[in-house]
């Protein structure tokens, strides 16, 4: 017994000290700075980073790092992964938790196809199952991966005005799927109330629901009038790229999301 007690305890200190050691290389990661030549990058493929404040630019810079040293990043179709590519996906998932606590902790692969690629959808309807393949230009999977198209990624990271960015979308997935369940629904600040966000997310999604049934243009692409967290995820993309119109239009939606990401990218330099 004396023996089994004395190989639980080394067993038990071996893992405590593994958990602290990577627990003190992420708070090592999220003080450093990005080198001279990877800050140039980011301020070239995400334009979007220059608008920041100067109190949460040493935040991104130091979550970048995180997400670098966390994941692997797989070329598909021939692609070869560039620091270019990795810094300009990175930074933009980054972007979307630079002043929160949330985390892409069950992320571990992104897949980066060239272009638009190929997907199969299994669809369930009663005892019929129907396959069907479509085009897409991203994917988030429960507990991940990601799959993106690097031409469109990049598109969507340097046009920073249009309020499409395939990369905030998938990540908005992400962050949506951190409180177990992609629907719309993420893990709000404690300064949120679930009521509240589901009066508020409801409401807009319902009338942007009519409003695309209707032919009519919203300041949110049509595709969110297709279930509550594809709604979710184009109102974050929005929010980022366009958030002056996205608070003119749905201000509720905004607030809330305001208050989720902890951000006020109204305020932000030269904010459309």
């Amino acid at each position: 017994m004396t023996v089994f007690l004395i190989l639980l305890l080394v067993a038990a200190g071996a893992f405590g000290y593994r958990y602290w050691s990577r627990q003190q290389a992420r708070k090592n990661l999220l003080i450093s700075a990005l080198s001279d030549h990877q800050r140039t990058i980011v301020a070239e493929q995400v334009p979007l980073t220059r608008k920041l404040p100067p109190e949460l630019r040493g935040k991104l810079e130091g979550k970048i790092n995180v997400f670098l040293n966390q994941i692997e990043f797989i070329g598909c179709n021939g692609l070869e992964v560039t620091e270019e590519m990795r810094l300009s996906i990175a930074a933009q998932a980054c972007l979307l938790v630079v002043n929160s606590d949330a985390w892409y902790k069950h992320l571990g692969t992104i897949l980066v196809y060239p272009d638009a690629f190929k997907s199969r959808q299994t669809i369930h309807n009663g005892y019929v199952v129907t396959e069907r393949e479509t085009v897409r230009l991203g994917e988030s999977w429960s507990r991940g991966p990601v799959v993106l198209s690097w031409a469109h990624a990049k598109q969507g990271a340097i046009n920073d005005k249009d309020g499409q960015n395939v990369v905030f979308h998938e990540f908005a997935h992400q962050i949506d799927d951190l409180s177990g369940h992609t629907d719309g629904i993420p893990n709000l600040d404690r300064s949120q109330s679930l009521a509240d966000w589901e009066r508020v997310f409801i409401k807009a999604y319902q009338s942007h629901v009519q409003h695309v049934q209707a032919g009519q243009m919203t300041v949110f692409a049509a595709y969110g009038a297709e279930k509550p967290e594809e709604f979710f995820a184009v109102a974050v993309e929005v929010f980022f790229e366009r958030p002056v119109a996205h608070k003119r239009a749905e201000p509720e939606v905004y607030e809330q999301l305001a208050k989720l990401f902890r951000l006020e990218p109204t305020t932000w330099n030269g904010a459309p």
